[in-house]
């Protein structure tokens, strides 16, 4: 899942600062560039002084982008005017209410008023579009193929704003990294055109192109915070999890101090699994702002991550009954059945899932891990294991789904079943060290006198694994433990006292205070007692 709580411009600042005094262009400037890197509060500072139409546009574009459509409507409003930038500004006020056609009347009168030959107002228009909440990319393409023709060359910013057209659509990757690198080959220095190129390189998980991209943008512009934003989400999908931690705290470091930059953070903690810090963060976002959306949503998430069932299903019902019925994700719908389902509501829990399923086929797939945790959460893990079967069989499943469907065997006492696809793991992925864990331990369940020695040459795999150039000691230490403690019992089943002994002495290094081992060891060492003789007393009569 992928939580981007922040609302980036869709497309390039543009220079409209025309007819404007030097001290109101400079001041549009530096909003500008405080809106690309998400520094609201500044750039809202910046627009405040000298109110004029062109500042007031700015602001309308601001608050659209933090999805205040009433405030940007207001100051869209405030720029309106009969010229063309005003017809523009009157456009985007009216698409802000969602007035598509009336906007579409103004916009058409602006283009007829410049004869279509006036780059900047049709560029104008595509970012009205590409920046709306509903977003139209194809108008928004129409107007940058226009202003295109009008500029009659590369313009770096407009190369840009095609490219993020592209770059939100279903399809056009390949187009959109064309137009940012026209971007970077008119203005070599173009931080923005780095950046983008970057995020595209993330979404297509070309993670080496991703980090030449996004460094190069910090090389040339070290504030540049979206930069280290998207590297967090491009360590965090490459697993590099350290390295995404050090650069969501480079990013928390430059962007301005807000409940949006919580939000920011707390998401990102989110999707790293760090949900009590995560949690402190979203509470404390909501003493802020208690209607955001997304924290409202990520709160009973979280409370159900750390345990707080009960907490986690008011929070949901507030949830519910806040969010706009087109806001509510299909995430939502998941966690409220795991809720349930924790709470004592299986049955409920397992009606709404099927329920999306059935509204909606095309989720099928999306919930069946979500269904197979509230089957596990009920014990009912012939549920679990039906749910698996048909994820392996309808929705391409994957090794995780082998291993889902293995432990629900288990579960299930089925370890003869489970033995059968731990082995498909094995032989898809023979160097992955908890699937010869967990296949030893369903094979110990099946001989747990280990007099068979079913476990044992799973145990062995695993040690042998835990010894190759590379594995990381913390991540083995538990199962090492559990590995030796078991093949010490075996080897001392079958007479070998000193292997046994070897085995147990193996624990007691990794886990000192073990007290099987220890005792196991006593017993081992212990000397045998010397025989003693018998004393006879004789008992004298009187």
């Amino acid at each position: 899942m992928s939580f981007k709580p922040w609302k980036q411009p869709l497309l390039a600042a543009l220079a409209l600062m025309a007819g404007t005094t030097a001290a109101t262009a400079q001041n549009i400037q530096t909003a500008q560039r405080d809106i690309e890197v998400g520094r609201y509060n500044a750039a809202r500072a910046a627009l405040r002084p000298g109110a004029s139409p062109e500042t007031a546009f700015e602001l309308g574009r601001l608050y659209q982008m933090r999805e205040m459509a009433d405030s940007a409507a207001f100051y869209f409003n405030k720029a309106a005017g009969a010229s063309p930038f005003g017809q523009v500004a009157a456009g985007r006020a009216l698409l802000a209410k969602g007035q598509t056609s009336a906007a579409e009347a103004q916009f058409d009168a602006a283009v007829k008023a410049t004869k279509s030959k006036d780059a900047k107002v049709l560029t104008m228009i595509a970012q009205a579009y590409g920046e709306a909440d509903t977003k139209n990319m194809g108008k928004a393409q129409t107007y940058i193929a226009a202003a295109q023709a009008a500029n009659k060359k590369d313009e770096p910013s407009l190369m840009v704003a095609q490219g993020d057209v592209y770059l939100h659509s279903e399809k056009g990757g390949g187009d959109a990294m064309s137009s940012f690198d026209r971007a970077i080959t008119a203005n070599p220095s173009f931080a923005q055109a780095y950046y983008k190129k970057g995020v595209l390189s993330v979404r297509s998980r070309n993670f080496n192109a991703a980090r030449e991209a996004l460094n190069k943008a910090v090389d040339l512009d070290p504030s540049y915070a979206p930069a280290y934003r998207e590297l967090a989400d491009m360590y965090y999908l490459a697993g590099q999890y350290d390295l995404a931690l050090k650069s969501i705290q480079q990013y928390i470091g430059l962007a301005e101090k807000s409940p949006t930059t919580d939000a920011q953070y707390a998401a990102f903690l989110y999707k790293s699994k760090k949900y009590p810090e995560a949690l402190t963060e979203v509470n404390k976002v909501l003493q802020a702002e208690p209607t955001n959306l997304t924290m409202n949503r990520l709160r009973p998430y979280l409370l159900y991550e750390t345990g707080d069932f009960a907490g986690a299903a008011t929070a949901m019902d507030t949830y519910m009954k806040v969010a706009p019925a087109d806001k509510i994700i299909s995430e939502d719908y998941a966690y409220q059945a795991k809720i349930l389902s924790k709470t004592g509501k299986g049955p409920e829990a397992v009606a709404l899932i099927n329920k999306i399923i059935k509204e909606d086929p095309t989720k099928g797939c999306d919930f069946q891990n979500d269904l197979a945790s509230i089957y596990a959460n009920q014990k009912n893990y012939k549920g679990a294991i039906s749910v698996y079967k048909y994820k392996l069989n309808k929705c391409s499943g994957d090794l995780v789904d082998q291993f889902r469907l293995a432990s629900a065997f288990s579960s299930d006492k089925q370890y003869v079943e489970a033995d059968s696809v731990y082995g498909i793991i094995n032989t898809a992925k023979p160097t992955y060290a908890p699937a010869y864990l967990y296949r030893a331990q369903t094979n110990m369940l099946k001989d747990p006198d280990a007099k068979q020695g079913l476990a044992k040459p799973y145990y062995e795999k695993y040690v042998e694994l835990s010894k190759e150039t590379g594995a990381e000691a913390d991540k083995f230490k538990q199962g090492l433990v559990e590995a030796y403690g078991y093949l010490g019992v075996y080897s001392f089943q079958k007479g070998d006292k000193p292997g046994a002994l070897g085995y147990f002495q193996q624990v007691l290094t990794l886990d000192p205070e073990n007290k099987g081992a220890k005792s196991n060891i006593e017993i081992l060492t212990a000397k045998p007692k010397a025989a003693t003789k018998t004393r006879t007393t004789t008992v004298k009569k009187k």
